[in-house]
């Protein structure tokens, strides 16, 4: 990992968050004050007690008047595959009415963090080579680790199946989206990395098939103001058919459009269809409710609306049900609750319902493999467990170490039952694989260790012939797969090969 700051100061900060026993470089563009040198070393002291490995001292890239140039050479030098910035786009810790400005606590750090973000993707642009960013997100708890305090939530559902059986992985990147495809059904060739055709975007994305199996992309796109400064706005892409071209990026606007400051602090969007065929999109806005879009089965977008209730954090997930209905949750902002909008049904109201009896540890929610069921980890344990609307409480599904959240299939034949299989982050990063039967959780989750790691969630599919693949990115930030071996019995799967 290599984490780029405007300065010491601010990278000591990322260096403290940083996992255990990671390989950590850091680059700044400024010397900064001998108190914020002093504070770096300390951390990076810290960091080696803490197992992380610290392969020389920080390097310090200076300032290019023209650009992020000198910071680019650097780069070129240090090669990364994965990169750690600060918050481009933080929360505000104020209002100024009379200038109409949010204010924010650090606004030189966010400025560097963007100046970061232009110089590693046109490394990733001049090199060829995928970098992978997260940004940690601006006065988020000390304690959480990078995954559950990532600006942009890290993409869970990014493996899936085409029509012609196929898989294909998609992912984001400095640059844009990466995408792997597999040459054949079922083969161990891929095809990729391939950088997509898009527009600036930010370095988060969000991955649902619909009911017809097409793969829909949400991520946030960044455009230049003619009178300074940046807008960002919901973007949307659909692939149609497995190693094509996606359609152009579709602008979904934002919750608070025509505002520079208040469109840069929108929460990242996430996507449900319904039974129907509509696509719901809901983005947290800059009040910190929820706003959403509906898209109709016949393609006519409905405009921006707002549901009122709690104000929440940037941590939204969706759900479907076994009726086809979309329900939303939303980690609260001001306290550890969980908040879930339902409607009574197709074309009624929202109803807010602040009564779901689970905490989660933050950046930890998904949505489970059954329909209407809700993954996360414990508040106060760390453990997974699954939930749905109308149980009266959690069910807890062992398995504490580790972190981050769990994904899941259903669906999958065992001695001809039918379970539900999980992958999650164990120790040290370490995929592990667990299964339940289908319907009942509450007999006991079974976990065995995958025997690959990874800075970000595993991902799994099961194919129409009921083949499963897991998917990981590893440290060195290559693709690495590997297949159930039997379709029918066991869960053991073959040695993961790297693409």
């Amino acid at each position: 990992m290599t984490v780029v700051a405007g300065g010491p100061g601010d990278a000591a900060l990322l260096v403290a968050a940083e996992a255990d026993g990671t390989e950590i470089r850091v680059l700044c563009v400024g010397e900064g004050s001998k108190d914020e040198r002093a504070a770096l070393e300390r951390a990076l002291a810290e960091a080696s007690r803490r197992g992380c490995q610290v392969p020389g001292g920080p390097t310090f890239a200076g300032r290019d008047p023209d650009g992020p140039g000198a910071l680019l050479r650097a780069l070129r030098e240090l090669r990364p595959g994965w990169v750690r910035l600060a918050d481009p786009d933080p929360e505000r810790v104020g209002y100024d009415e009379g200038a109409g400005a949010p204010v924010h606590e650090n606004p030189d750090r966010a400025a560097a963090a963007l100046e970061a973000l232009a110089a590693v993707r046109a490394h990733q642009l001049e090199s060829g080579t995928p970098v992978f960013v997260d940004c940690r997100r601006a006065a988020a708890d000390e304690k959480l680790d990078a995954g559950s305090a990532s600006r942009y939530p890290r993409t869970k559902h990014w493996l899936t199946e085409g029509f012609d059986g196929r898989l294909t992985a998609f992912l984001p990147s400095a640059a844009g989206v990466v995408r792997w495809v597999q040459s054949e059904p079922g083969g161990a060739d891929w095809l990729g990395p391939e950088l997509l055709p898009g527009p600036r975007l930010m370095p988060g994305l969000s991955v649902v098939q619909d009911p017809h199996g097409f793969v829909h992309l949400l991520a946030l796109r960044r455009t230049a103001r003619g009178g300074g400064g940046d807008d960002v706005e919901i973007v949307h892409a659909v692939q149609y058919r497995t190693g094509q071209p996606l359609t152009p990026w579709h602008s979904l606007g934002s919750p608070n459009p025509g505002d520079r400051y208040k469109s840069r602090e929108g929460g990242f969007p996430v996507m449900a269809f319904d039974g129907a065929g509509g696509l719901f999109v809901f983005a947290r806005n800059f009040g910190h409710s929820v706003s959403y879009r509906h898209q109709s089965s016949d393609g006519a977008w409905a405009p921006w609306r707002h549901l009122s209730g709690v104000r929440v954090a940037d941590e939204l997930v969706t759900v479907t049900t076994g009726r086809g209905e979309v329900e939303l949750l939303a980690r609260a902002r001001d306290s550890d609750a969980v908040v879930r909008w339902a409607r009574s049904g197709p074309g009624g109201a929202w109803a807010e319902d602040r009564s779901v009896p689970f905490t989660p540890v933050p950046g930890t929610m998904s949505a489970g493999p059954e329909p209407g069921t809700v993954l996360f980890r414990d508040l106060v344990t760390n453990e997974p467990g699954i939930w749905w609307p109308g149980a009266a409480a959690p069910l807890p599904l062992g398995g504490a170490e580790g972190g981050g959240p769990l994904t899941g299939v259903r669906g999958v034949d065992v001695d001809g039952w039918a379970y539900a299989l999980l992958v999650r982050s164990g120790p040290g990063g370490e995929s592990t694989v667990g299964a339940y039967a289908e319907g009942r959780p509450d007999a006991g989750v079974w976990w065995s260790a995958a025997g690959k790691d990874t800075p970000l969630p595993p991902a799994a599919v099961r194919s129409r012939n009921g083949m499963v693949t897991l998917a990981v990115l590893t440290a060195g930030a290559r693709l690495a797969v590997a297949h159930r071996k039997s379709q029918k019995s066991g869960l053991e799967f073959d040695s993961w090969y790297t693409v």
